[in-house]
């Protein structure tokens, strides 16, 4: 980014919106409130754009928004928001570039926490990475060859729908393994597991495997030098990495598996940093375009 310039990120969520400002790769002024989820289409977005105009005391140059679901990045439109019923195919780039007068850009929630720990966070050694987001569902951003990889409505990587046993693996592999199948929460469980609780420390190896599992489809798919695990639920990474570690170790191809670094990011702002990023990604993109 240009010194001094101010972009806004925001990270568009089923329960909260959480907004910063970056200036010269730092995170400034990160502010956050509840999403108004059960509302009609037109409460949510102007609850939006009057989040974003509340930061308009500041020069903003952009705006960019990570959001779940599928997104139409070039022309701005969301799809099929599971925890937001109101926002399906809604022309959100449009409608706040209109109501704000100011470039709006948009992505998948995944796409931008993988693209915030690429530029900014312990993955930008690495080329190709894949950024997992565990928490109430999960997602997935894929970086290659140092470029993100969106995929048609910014899609790949959207794994939680994909069959897994007996349903799929948001069912394993996010807040769901928990509070569905054995009726706890991971902070509950994480809990008992730091006192040395050993059915915690099961459940823990057992959440761990599916993990693993879901990283060896990635592994044959996409093939990163790195994943980064980041979502409420990386915060439990010490009890539920062993069952992770060595599920990933049966993958068949080990000149790949051997050479793989997983770690967990270090920071919880890494999807509104990513957002942020957008903007001058797609400046970059328009001004290579030009020459």
């Amino acid at each position: 980014m240009k010194k001094n310039r101010l972009i806004l990120g925001l990270d568009i969520g089923g329960t909260s919106i959480n907004a910063g400002i970056m200036k010269d790769g730092e995170l400034i002024e990160k502010r956050e409130i509840p999403t108004p989820s059960q509302e009609p289409q037109e409460v949510i977005l102007s609850t939006i754009a009057d989040f974003i105009a509340s930061y308009f005391s500041h020069e903003i140059d952009g705006i960019g928004i990570g959001i779940p679901g599928l997104v139409d990045a070039e022309k701005g439109i969301v799809y099929n928001l599971e925890n937001i019923p109101a926002f399906n195919k809604v022309a959100l780039k449009d409608y706040l570039e209109r109501t704000l007068e100011k470039p709006v850009y948009i992505n998948n929630d995944a796409n931008c926490f993988a693209l915030g720990e690429y530029k900014f966070g312990g993955a930008n050694k690495h080329r190709h990475m894949v950024g997992i987001t565990l928490g109430t569902g999960i997602g997935t951003g894929v970086i290659t060859n140092g470029e993100l990889y969106p995929g048609f409505l910014c899609g790949a990587g959207e794994w939680g729908g994909v069959p897994y046993l007996d349903s799929n693996f948001e069912n394993y592999c996010s807040s769901k393994f928990f509070r569905k199948l054995h009726h706890t929460t991971a902070k509950k469980l994480a809990a008992k597991a730091a006192e040395g609780d050993q059915e915690a420390l099961k459940l823990f190896y057992e959440y761990g495997t599916h993990i693993g599992n879901l990283i060896k489809y990635i592994l044959f798919t996409y093939a990163p030098e790195a994943i980064v695990i980041g979502g409420s639920i990386r915060k439990a990474f010490p009890y539920f990495s062993k069952g992770l570690k060595e599920t990933v170790e049966t993958f068949p191809y080990s000149s790949i598996s051997d050479n793989l670094t997983i770690y967990t990011s270090s920071f919880d702002d890494s999807a509104i940093m990513g957002a942020a990023a957008l903007v001058t990604e797609a400046e970059s993109h328009v001004a290579n375009l030009a020459k």
